[in-house]
């Protein structure tokens, strides 16, 4: 362990400077490490490996949902298609392709197939 520095700041505080390796020997006697920290790298562990088992959205699908487009109308708009063709190769009604596109209702598991299918994308992208 390195001597430490002792400093006085305008207010009049005391502080202390440590070397990097002195300040994580005494935290971890202290058992200090913080969890959130743990936890934090296993929440991205876990996001890190749901990515690298999916594909990424085409650049312009990602661009109309940041530009605040759903996921879904990003995806028919991206593959050309009008509210009604999708509907019709989905096998669903316009009104219904209408409200899932405004996220006023969420598709069910043949729905979200239906659209899949129809759009070319991995099922995982509507859901």
């Amino acid at each position: 362990m390195t001597a430490p520095q002792f400093i006085l700041s305008p207010l009049g505080e005391e502080l202390v400077v440590l070397a990097r390796a002195d300040y994580d020997s005494l935290v971890s006697a202290a058992g200090l490490l913080d969890d959130e920290d743990a936890d934090d790298v296993a929440i991205y562990d876990a996001r890190m490996a749901d990515v690298e088992g999916s594909q990424p959205l085409p650049v312009a699908v990602s661009a109309e949902v940041l530009k605040g487009s759903s996921l879904l109308k990003a995806l028919r708009t991206w593959r050309g298609l009008s509210q009604v063709q999708l509907a019709q190769a989905a096998a669903i009604g316009q009104g219904f392709l209408s409200d899932l596109e405004r996220n006023a209702k969420r598709p069910g598991a043949e729905t979200a197939e239906a659209l899949a299918a129809a759009l070319d994308v991995p099922v995982a992208w509507i859901r």
